[in-house]
């Protein structure tokens, strides 16, 4: 018989290195997390971790590494495969993958979930242009149901007031759209030059128009609106963490607004870090203030 402490061990590693992966990539989502509490913090790490271990895959990481589209497309099969059994066993010997699995269990999020975002992500390789219906099926596979995986541990929050779960659902799905469109917009150089990919359908990203672009940017307020009332609800560290990151984000948006057309395939628009530190510490002060 094992020592009952292995996997107790092997797991605390596990989650251990999915931890530090958010800080490496994201120092918005990062900076949000911090207010989460500690397990909610190592739960959405593990997720995160995950996640973003597949968008590597499709976004150059493999390329660099030399692997052409057909071996590239086996390195994500193999993940999934690797996520659907941990999923089932709660192990994996790839640690990232271990910790998701971890989460996944102790929350509820199955299949219904990770089959989705994979098959977005296998869009990646293959797809280069998109229609308005192979888009919307795009950002729920990339992005909506990674906010849907975010409220499965808010929900088991204790603060959290699940009574209108529609709601919650509904605010999970808007703000992981416009989190997924923001990042279209502002990196509209790399994917175009860099992966070949062009998301906004009728959009040219060489010609993009300021009145295409105030579209879009209209699109992604509505989202942002349309998430708000669902934050409200959510236990009070992880209303802090999500209305921080859409303050984020809606700072990048009208950051987006002003900033001419023309100008997004040649700069890069980013939240500077004492203005990430100051809408921070702004959503601590106005959050706790207010009432659910």
């Amino acid at each position: 018989m094992k020592h009952p402490t292995a996997l107790h061990r092997y797991t605390t590693a596990a989650v251990s290195s999915s931890g530090k992966i958010i800080s490496h990539y994201s120092t918005s989502f990062g900076l949000a997390c911090r207010f989460l509490g500690k397990a909610a913090k190592r739960d959405i790490g593990n997720l995160y971790a995950l996640v973003r271990l597949a968008d590597e895959i499709v976004d150059g990481v493999a390329q660099e590494a030399g692997l052409d589209l057909h071996a590239t497309a086996e390195e994500l099969d193999r993940l999934e495969t690797q996520t659907e059994a941990a999923m089932t066993t709660g192990y994996s010997t790839n640690l990232v993958v271990h910790a998701f699995a971890v989460t996944a269990r102790k929350h509820g999020i199955t299949t219904e979930l990770t089959r989705p975002f994979f098959r977005s992500m296998r869009a990646d390789l293959y797809r280069h242009e998109h229609t308005a219906t192979s888009l919307e099926d795009y950002i729920y596979g990339s992005a909506e149901v990674v906010g849907l995986m975010c409220l499965a541990v808010f929900r088991n929050m204790p603060g959290t007031d699940a009574s209108d779960d529609e709601l919650l659902v509904t605010s999970a799905r808007r703000l992981g759209a416009a989190f997924q469109k923001v990042n279209f917009l502002r990196d509209l150089a790399t994917d175009y030059e860099y992966l070949g990919r062009s998301y906004f359908p009728g959009v040219d990203p060489q010609d993009l128009g300021e009145d295409q672009k105030r579209q879009l940017v209209g699109d992604i307020r509505a989202d942002l609106d349309a998430a708000k009332p669902g934050i409200r609800k959510l236990d009070p560290r992880a209303r802090i963490g999500v209305e921080m990151a859409h303050r984020l984000f809606r700072e990048l948006t009208e950051t987006l607004d002003k900033r001419p057309a023309c100008e997004l395939m040649s700069s890069r628009v980013r939240v500077n870090n004492t203005r990430k530190l100051a809408i921070a510490a702004q959503t601590v002060s106005t959050t706790l203030l207010k009432k659910k």
